[in-house]
């Protein structure tokens, strides 16, 4: 046979080879297949939390932020103040756009969440790829950090994602920069790490620790010898990266000083500061990396608090330190990775002990997940570097795991795989019901109850209807976020607004369900007037002292006068150094009306000569639906 029919007849069968070869997708998959399963990882953590995320709703955060942005111009003022000390102009930001775009509606939130999720993960596995040892191992740190129980807060609540996950992000990035600049020496990663510390910056001052990270990343990844040496060898190698970032975080610092903000919340005692870091990391930090923490306190409207299980709890704790003495034991380095972590903690440990612990809510900062979100984002670069060690660490084994002798006969190799696999699945399992048990906490909202029974009320409340300002449940907006949690506040957002009055004879409120209610106060009453058939007279032109059966403090009250009049006319009542003129209509009736003021007694001039009312009903006090 000649070549060219050889080579005819051999053409088809290679064409139908090419033609039956794999795809672009294929191609792709095969390229890389760590790859491949981490971008599936992310997909699915990303879609399951935003399924969880729908079943929840907005917390007294948000209402606090939607009332205010809703209230204020987009200047330098807002964006540039602080929130409960958080200075945080890019969250104000995005928070001004999407309230006055979405409103109390869910989807957009959610929809924002997952994206910043989406992004925080690739940038997890880029940096984890680039920083460690290549092969399937790097799945167990981006599993560690895609499903941790402890960030189920930052990808469900929207402002604690404007937080979070912004600086998340700019931490990724900022050591992702950090590990080229320190293995490269050009100043251009240096300048991506400041633009990416000043990005995290923007959207919470917490950020801050992100310049002490970078410090510690260098001298315990990228230095050898002891603790000394690494700091020697890390400030003389790299001194333009701490001088560019002490200068950043010194200038950020003294104008974050300038901003007005409350009183931080200092520690009572040492007491205080060891039960908080016992919960900060007993209760929380160790039970979440391994799974926990498997059970929940609610905790209203906002996300629930970790309470993990004792036996659980210090299992997991057992778990983490065989970890830690079996890494050490395989790879130097391995210490160094977990003395980062160790550091690291410390930072943030350090930063809520003096900025969180006075305050109302100082016994419960140590079981807040939100807390150690970023703590999470830490240890799965760190767990990373223990399990795999670093590209860059100078050690004699070329393998990820080389195996001690003992470990190399059968039945022992066979016995530690099994056992390693048991605890794997013991993890999973506990993150799965971790998260379910999170998802029925956090799909019971008050707020959206609240909410959706008074937009029902409204639809089919009569013509003319009026409300009095009063306060929402302290379960839907707490007391302390006063005059946030006041309705007019509150219904800024909605579709459907009370329209609130000052005065009016016959005002509505909304019970605790949100069930449209008539108003009565409860307070103080006057005494019994001396007038008979008329208990106190006040006659027009003259000012009648009126005695309350005891003393108010300055407060913004709601007053119920009743009265017989004997003509129509205005009044001006007076409590303390506050005053309010009120009209009166002649025969018996009943004005409700808001005084702010102090005192024992109730001042009534009438306004109209030779007419005179008579009263023996004034109540000072709160308005409160009628039963």
């Amino acid at each position: 046979m000649s070549m060219p029919e050889a080579e005819a007849e051999t053409r088809p069968e290679r064409v139908a080879s090419d033609g039956d070869g794999p795809g672009p997708f294929g191609r792709w998959l095969r390229a890389d297949r760590v790859r491949a399963v981490a971008i599936a990882l992310i997909v699915v953590s990303v879609a399951w939390r935003a399924g969880l995320a729908t079943r929840g709703w907005f917390s007294q955060d948000e209402f606090v932020i939607a009332a205010q942005v809703l209230d204020t111009r987009l200047d330098a003022d807002f964006l540039l103040r602080t929130f409960n000390n958080h200075l945080m102009p890019g969250g104000l930001l995005v928070a001004w756009a999407m309230v006055r775009a979405a409103g109390f509606v869910g989807w957009p939130w959610v929809l924002l969440l997952a994206v910043g999720q989406a992004a925080v993960g690739i940038a997890v596995y880029r940096l984890l790829r680039d920083l460690l040892r290549p092969g399937w191992g790097l799945l167990v740190p981006l599993c560690l950090f895609l499903f941790s129980p402890l960030t189920l807060e930052v990808s469900s609540l929207w402002l604690v994602g404007l937080l979070v996950l912004p600086m998340q992000l700019a931490l990724v990035l900022a050591v992702a920069a950090q590990v080229r600049y320190v293995r490269t020496g050009r100043l251009r990663h240096l300048v991506v790490v400041a633009l990416w510390v000043v990005f995290g910056l923007l959207f919470d001052t917490k950020a801050l620790l992100i310049v002490p990270l970078l410090f510690l990343l260098t001298v315990f990844l990228f230095t050898s010898g002891g603790v000394w040496r690494s700091l020697v060898t890390a400030v003389r190698r790299h001194w333009p990266a701490w001088l560019v970032l002490s200068v950043l975080s010194g200038a950020y610092l003294a104008f974050y000083l300038t901003r007005p903000a409350r009183e931080l919340d200092e520690p009572t005692s040492v007491g205080q500061v060891l039960t908080f870091l016992g919960d900060l990391v007993g209760n929380t930090l160790v039970p979440g990396l391994l799974g926990g923490p498997w059970r929940w306190t609610y905790a209203g409207d906002g996300p629930p608090l970790t309470d993990p299980y004792d036996v659980a709890k210090w299992l997991s704790w057992a778990v983490l330190v065989t970890l830690v003495v079996v890494t050490v034991r395989q790879r130097p380095s391995a210490g160094r990775a977990w003395l980062l972590l160790a550091s690291y903690l410390g930072l943030v440990a350090a930063l809520f002990a003096v900025t969180r612990l006075g305050g109302p809510l100082g016994p419960l900062v140590g079981v807040v997940p939100r807390y150690v979100a970023d703590v999470v984002l830490v240890a799965a670069i760190c767990v990373g570097a223990a399990l795999l060690g670093t590209k860059d660490a100078d050690e004699e084994d070329v393998s990820a795991w080389p195996l001690p002798t003992v470990l190399r006969e059968p039945g022992a190799f066979a016995v530690g795989l099994v056992s390693i696999i048991a605890v794997l699945v013991t993890i999973g399992v506990g993150t799965l019901w971790s998260t379910a048990r999170f998802g029925d906490n956090w799909s019971t909202k008050y707020g959206r109850e609240y909410l959706a029974t008074t937009q029902a009320e409204l639809a089919t409340a009569p013509p003319g209807t009026v409300f009095l300002d009063n306060v929402v449940p302290d379960r839907v907006v707490a007391g302390y976020f006063w005059p946030d949690n006041l309705q007019s506040h509150f219904f800024r957002p909605a579709d459907r607004r009370p329209t609130f009055v000052t005065e009016a004879e016959r005002p509505s409120t909304f019970d605790e369900f949100g069930r449209i209610r008539p108003v009565v106060v409860e307070g103080r009453k006057v005494l019994p007037g001396p007038v008979p058939d008329c208990g106190h007279l006040a006659q027009g032109g003259q000012t009648a002292r009126i005695p309350l059966d005891g003393y108010l403090e300055e407060w913004p009250y709601v007053v119920h006068f009743g009265y017989l009049s004997s003509g129509d006319s205005t009044a001006i009542v007076r409590l303390g150094e506050a005053s309010r003129q009120i009209t009166l209509r002649r025969g018996l009736n009943e004005v409700f009306f808001l005084l702010e003021g102090a005192g024992s007694a109730v001042q009534v001039t009438v306004g109209t000569p030779g007419v005179g009312v008579c009263t023996n009903l004034i109540t000072v006090g709160r308005a409160v639906p009628a039963p």
